[in-house]
């Protein structure tokens, strides 16, 4: 079978989607129809409705978009249905019920930004760099009953550098992401649908990982907990940076608190805990850790060097 004869449905809403995608439009593969979340409210009244990256791609370049609210609902199952893809390509996107995955006759495959069966779970970059890791990658695997755990089909591996963020990781993760899922493609295309896929516990068991999670990341995951090493703080703030961003509160020597996010530091003493604020000459630093690149509410980002000509006695305040 030729690539333009396979018909490939494409799921994804970020941006992390949309360079799967690109790669399979420009590539000339034939994307039938493209399904991304319904549109979000915007703005101070919630009026303003927003796309999705994938949405914005689709509509510039002439493919059919479906929006469905609920992945069961039977309106949206009969209309995908209708495309007759003979697979479907998901990245970044919600878990499908059987009824979806199942459709095509070639199965659904996703690209998940982790090397599985570790960092199962919807923040696997994230982790991956809280957790200190020097290696994580990218994994297409057949969907199934449960969350990431399906047969893997290939790998590819991406190095993490000690002073990379998450943007760093993301960027390398989306153009490797969409090289594994060309090359998924194509190895189905040469098998005429078949190709060979290994159970997560056959592949763990051969490389007898003690796995761990990819939890979705809220506001309060995001604290910094002092206590720890100043290395395993130092991976936190860059496991978050730039986006959500980990935070601290910071107390007046009247009690006023506010809160501070913590964008990038450098590690002074990397066995060093605690909080204890210390000032020498133009460097901020806190317990082990030098702090880089900061924020406080209602400020903009900005370098520490500067946020101390506002905060000569800074010293005198305390963070928790």
């Amino acid at each position: 079978m030729k690539k333009e004869d396979l018909k490939i449905v494409f799921m994804g809403t970020p941006e992390f989607a949309v360079g799967t995608l690109q790669r399979l439009v420009e590539g000339g593969y034939n994307v039938v129809a493209v399904v991304t979340q319904p549109d979000k409210p915007v703005g101070r009244h919630q009026d303003t409705l927003q796309p999705s990256e994938v949405k914005r791609y689709a509509l510039e370049h002439g493919l059919p978009v479906l929006q469905p609210e609920k992945m069961k609902d039977p309106v949206f199952v009969e209309e995908l249905r209708s495309y007759c893809a003979d697979l479907q390509v998901v990245v970044a996107f919600r878990m499908l019920p059987e009824v979806v995955w199942d459709m095509p006759r070639f199965g659904t495959f996703n690209v998940h930004a982790a090397l599985l069966p570790q960092y199962r779970g919807a923040a696997p970059i994230n982790w991956a760099v809280i957790n200190g890791e020097t290696m994580t990658g990218v994994t297409t695997f057949f969907l199934d009953h449960d969350i990431d755990t399906g047969r893997i089909i290939m790998q590819k591996p991406f190095p993490i550098p000690d002073d990379a963020d998450v943007e760093y990781v993301y960027d390398g993760l989306m153009h490797l992401g969409a090289d594994i899922a060309v090359e998924t493609i194509d190895r189905i295309l040469e098998g005429d649908g078949q190709v060979e896929a290994v159970p997560q516990e056959e592949w763990n068991a051969t490389h007898l990982q003690t796995l761990k999670p990819a939890p979705k990341i809220f506001k309060e995951t995001c604290r910094i907990d002092w206590n720890k090493s100043a290395k395993q703080v130092y991976d936190f703030v860059r496991g978050l940076s730039p986006y959500p961003g980990a935070w601290t509160t910071l107390i007046s020597p009247d009690g006023k608190e506010t809160v501070l996010k913590v964008f990038k530091t450098a590690k002074v003493d990397a066995a060093k805990t605690g909080s204890a604020i210390h000032v020498e000459g133009k460097k901020l630093l806190v317990g082990g850790l030098e702090l880089i690149e900061i924020q406080l509410t209602g400020k903009k980002r900005m370098q520490a060097k500067d946020f101390l000509n506002g905060f000569r006695d800074i010293e005198k305040y305390t963070i928790a």
